[in-house]
């Protein structure tokens, strides 16, 4: 059974940081592509935040987070990482790993990965 776990969530202060991973297991991502995505209100989309492809050289971002936010990957670990900076109440949200699956395509679309993990709620108080 394919599990992405997520941890590094918790309350943190405007202008400070956080440092999501997501460990997977029951399966290598080592050759898929790994994302963020967040849902800010309950009931409303999953918006992107960043992927990164299986080598780890080409990293996206959604503009509301670029130059504040880092993804990374550690292929031996099976695991990929959300280094939050400068974060903002907006931030606020309940963040999701996603592993990709079959399906290749735009990385900034939830429809190419097949594999998620439960969320861990991040909260940016002001």
């Amino acid at each position: 059974q394919v599990q992405l776990v997520e941890s590094g969530g918790g309350l943190v202060q405007a202008g400070g940081s956080l440092r999501l991973s997501c460990a997977a297991s029951g399966r290598t991502f080592s050759s898929s592509a790994m994302g963020w995505f967040r849902r800010q209100v309950p009931g409303k989309e999953r918006e992107f935040v960043a992927a990164i492809s299986w080598t780890g050289d080409n990293r996206y971002y959604a503009d509301s987070v670029k130059g504040r936010f880092t993804i990374s990957r550690d292929n031996a670990k099976n695991t990929v990482y959300l280094q939050m900076n400068s974060l903002k109440p907006d931030d606020t949200a309940v963040y999701y790993c996603a592993g990709q699956g079959s399906l290749g395509g735009s990385y900034y679309s939830d429809r190419i990965y097949d594999y998620w993990g439960q969320g861990t709620q991040v909260t940016v108080s002001s």
